[in-house]
């Protein structure tokens, strides 16, 4: 192969990428840089004793071609957002990826790359976002990487749409691509099989995806649960697929870079499929007794193996952690070529913003995460007295609100109508010849179809808030979170600022019975740190929930929405106050007549209608009581402590929560004299007016509630 600097073909990196020239720059230093990324992976895995190196090791001329010759990437500045996205989903190969992050001159250094594994390191055991520069994405949950990379893909489509949707394809700066390595662990998890047939279906051909199809798991041979045709899978979803085999025979072996990369430069001039990219390799390849092994796939090589390895490759077997100054200075031009790369983008950007001033004020308001000035006046002001499903109240604040806020955008797991989660008017997103009766879109339109798959959704909505301009939400029923709660939990890991519109929250939902009706679900997702669960008691709190959620701006958010019609409360008038302090995810909604109350009553969703009745009827009967609205207790837990204090002050020690779930999430605040009116047991299929009446959701059982917690306090204080 000719040395790139004779090479009179292709530039690396060229921004360009949409039509790459022949032939490929590769030279002796490119192929010594590769045997060390091999030598790096196999001394820190022995160093820290755990660790997966045979991948890393099998895979390193991959990474090297992409992060070298492919990615339109500045390694003096991951945060550019016309930057390729890389996305490593087969996490647990993390060195895969630190590797070239500290080649290429990303940040890490040869310490990082020895500390692996270790505490405060820059190189965790999997790869983390917000962690370690030129990490797209935290990628461990074997599949979640490649689901989520369908999102950056979806991402990339919407933003040039909003922003230079005229353009001729490749000639935005907007335009960039999403490039994957996926493992056989990646393909047989369902998400991704939910993810990319939505890709496929999308046509989404800034989309690049290497498998490596090295046929070994941790049980070792694939054969034993994986044995389907997975190129044919992927051109049934619609993909452009192509093969590289690297296996010459049965004993044979070679790594045909040429191929490889006129493979990569085939799927990059496709721009009307997402391309698959099935590459045959060996795992660990050379090491001498270790490769094709699946004791190298998730254990060290051993010091004598190590050592025959670089024998093997012609490194100083008493050494470890030795890169060659050569080396280091021959891939670290990559900086220079990525500023170089970026100061074009920045000239093309300067000729957009000169043509596009309004557009170029848009993107740097997306780019500041920043929300338009006096946008909430968009958002309704449901009329108190009038009966309205919080879902159907958050179509219409999602409906007000789409005009004012652009990079809003989103969809249901086929449940729109439900959900409630279309925006009247907006066209959806999706090629124009796949619209159908019921919705007409184009390749830039706005509402998400991500058909049955919710895992699939959950996934996608984190890759696309995570490529940064726009703000996702998509919805299911709350009991079908269960399907998702994987990439929930991931979410949350990595605080992504998705919103999951989760509707139908209880019994509430009636004669679907109880395979539909959430019990457990308030608390399963309540557990998980960093998840904020926001259940609006009435339309005007829903408004306010919108709100708080689009300003804060922080991590992912479950909305957990009625399906049945619940009371708008009368705000700001006859005691009760106004919604504004859903912001502060408890507040209270009306006090007792004197200000000073004997009971509390705590709850959420349609279920603050009761205590209201249940306080009436305390009242009445001369106890002053108190109801608290507590839609998030997430966001009330943030608050100071005095402010909680003013709200459910410690002295009132008699106080019921109201919630028609298990009552996991209120021990906390019932104490020791407390009572919980709750749900312990599975729902039945009835109308909701009869369930909550049979299951005790009623102001006459919630006023007993209170007299036994009353009676608890009066015989502790005797």
């Amino acid at each position: 192969m000719p040395r790139h600097d004779e090479s009179p073909g292709r530039k690396r990196g060229s921004v360009n990428t949409f039509t790459p020239a022949r032939p490929l720059p590769w030279n002796d230093l490119d192929r010594r840089a590769v045997d060390t990324a091999r030598i790096l992976a196999a001394d820190a895995v022995e160093k820290v004793g755990n660790g997966h190196p045979g991948t890393a090791i099998s895979l390193a001329p991959v990474a090297y071609l992409l992060y070298q010759n492919w990615l339109r990437h500045d390694p003096t500045d991951t945060g550019w957002i016309g930057r390729d996205r890389f996305v490593l989903s087969c996490g647990h190969s993390s060195l895969t990826q630190y590797i070239q992050l500290y080649l290429g001159g990303f940040g890490l250094e040869i310490d990082d790359i020895a500390a692996l594994r270790t505490w405060g390191s820059l190189t965790p055991g999997h790869p983390e976002v917000h962690h370690t520069k030129g990490v797209e994405i935290t990628t461990g949950p074997l599949g979640q990487g490649l689901a989520s990379a369908v999102g950056m893909a979806m991402a990339q489509r919407r933003e040039r749409g909003l922003l230079d949707p005229d353009a001729a394809p490749g000639e935005s700066p907007f335009d960039h691509r999403v490039f994957v390595l996926a493992s056989d662990g990646d393909l047989q998890e369902g998400v991704t099989s939910e993810a990319c047939s939505i890709a496929g279906t999308q046509e989404l051909g800034n989309l690049v995806v290497i498998w490596d199809d090295n046929r070994i798991s941790i049980e070792g041979d694939t054969s034993i649960a994986f044995t389907e045709d997975v190129a044919a899978r992927y051109e049934a979803y619609g993909w452009h697929v192509q093969t590289v085999d690297w296996i010459k025979g049965e004993n044979g072996y070679e790594e045909d870079i040429e191929a490889l990369d006129a493979a990569i430069a085939a799927a990059v001039a496709e721009t009307t499929k997402p391309s698959f990219i099935r590459l045959r390799t060996i795992i660990a390849w050379p090491s001498p007794t270790k490769q094709n092994d699946h004791a190298s796939h998730g254990s060290k090589l051993g010091g004598t193996e190590i050592a025959a390895l670089k024998e093997l490759l012609g490194f100083k077997t008493d050494t470890s952690f030795d890169v060659e100054p050569e080396v280091i200075a021959h891939t670290r031009e990559l900086q220079e070529r990525g500023k170089a790369l970026h100061a074009e983008w920045d000239a093309k950007v300067a000729e957009w913003r000169a043509a596009n001033p309004e557009r170029a004020a848009l993107l740097d308001r997306l780019a500041a995460r920043e929300l338009p000035e006096g946008w909430d006046s968009a958002l309704p002001v449901f009329e108190a007295g009038s009966s309205v499903a919080t879902r159907a109240a958050s179509g219409k604040i999602l409906t007000a609100l789409a005009d004012t806020l652009p990079e809003l955008w989103g969809g249901s797991a086929d449940l729109a109508g439900s959900n409630n989660t279309t925006m009247n008017g907006q066209p959806s997103f999706i090629p124009a010849h796949r619209s159908s009766h019921e919705f007409a879109g184009d390749q830039y339109g706005r509402t998400l179809h991500f058909g049955i798959r919710e895992h699939g959704m959950g996934a996608i909505l984190s890759g696309i808030a995570l490529h940064g301009l726009t703000r996702p939400y998509g919805g299911t029923f709350f009991q079908f979170s269960d399907y998702m709660r994987g990439a929930v939990r991931l979410a949350a890991l990595m605080n992504t600022p998705a919103t999951y519109v989760w509707t139908h929250d209880s019994i509430g939902l009636g004669e679907d019975g109880p395979t539909h009706q959430p019990v457990e679900h308030l608390a399963a997702t309540r557990a998980i740190p960093g998840l904020s669960i926001v259940r609006p008691a009435d339309a005007n709190e829903t408004a306010q929930a919108w709100k708080a959620i689009l300003e804060r701006d922080n991590g992912p958010v479950g909305l957990i929405l009625t399906r049945q019609n619940v009371p708008t409360f009368p705000r700001g008038e006859q005691g009760y106050a106004t919604a504004d302090g859903v912001a502060r995810g408890a507040y209270t909604l009306l006090d007792a007549s004197n200000g000073a109350p004997e009971v509390l009553l705590l709850a959420t969703g349609s279920e603050v209608q009761v205590a209201v009745a249940a306080r009436e009827a305390l009242e009445a009967e001369g106890v002053p009581t108190r109801v608290v609205s507590l839609p998030c207790l997430e966001w009330f837990e943030e608050q100071d402590a005095a402010y909680r204090e003013s709200v459910i002050p410690s002295s009132v020690r008699a106080r019921v929560s109201v919630e028609a779930g298990l009552a996991l999430s209120w021990y906390r605040y019932l104490g020791e004299h407390g009572r919980a009116v709750s749900l312990e047991h599975y729902g039945a299929s009835a109308s909701a007016e009869k369930l909550f009446e049979e299951f005790g959701f009623t102001a006459e059982n919630v006023v007993a509630h209170a007299k036994e917690s009353l009676a608890s306090v009066q015989a502790a204080q005797a």
